[in-house]
């Protein structure tokens, strides 16, 4: 799964997807979908994750392993 560092990165934060998707100003359910890669995840949104969590977009798309 492409998006799996996604939430792993949450959970290790001890963070719910409905606290993370307030941050993100989007639904429950929306970031729920880009966690299981049922939907692509928009450029802004994931500026906002790397953002977040200090990582490149690179990282979070498993392009590589260096955060």
């Amino acid at each position: 799964m492409i998006y799996r560092r996604i939430r792993n990165l949450r959970e290790d934060a001890d963070l719910t997807q409905s606290e993370f998707s307030s941050y993100l100003h989007i639904s429950q359910r929306a970031y729920s979908h880009y966690e299981n890669g049922t939907r692509d995840i928009p450029t802004d949104i994931l500026i906002k994750i790397a953002d977040y969590y200090n990582v490149s977009i690179d990282y979070l798309l498993n392009r590589t392993d260096k955060k």
